[in-house]
């Protein structure tokens, strides 16, 4: 049975990962700014291999993070859709959820688009 405190971990778990997301698009656009830097500048080419196996471990990063955070969307959507059922339709932690919902799933039409 689902509960406010469920509803609330859940919609955390979103909103940390969609901070991780961002995190891990930023860390891209540095170090792929940094390897072109260095590749610009002739740096040694076991320094320059160094750094384009740490900009792919970035770029693998975010798939799994998009997969994350599908899988906790859907876990929250779930959840709310309980509260509902059983007449919990107010408060602050549900429209909390349901507008990380909204905003969760903009962010994945923008992203598609």
């Amino acid at each position: 049975m689902a509960t406010i405190r469920n509803l609330k971990i859940k919609n955390s778990t979103c909103k940390r990962i969609v901070k991780e997301l961002h995190s891990y698009e930023k860390e891209v656009e540095r170090e792929a700014a940094k390897t072109a830097d260095m590749k610009d500048k002739g740096a040694d080419p076991y320094d320059l291999k160094q750094q384009e196996n740490v900009l792919g471990e970035s770029r693998m990063m975010i798939p799994d993070c998009h997969k994350r955070l599908e899988a906790a969307l859907d876990d929250l959507k779930s959840t709310l859709a309980e509260l509902e059922e059983t007449d919990v339709k107010e408060g602050p932690e549900v429209e909390d959820a349901k507008k990380t919902v909204v905003d969760v799933e903009k962010q994945f039409h923008t992203e598609d688009a």
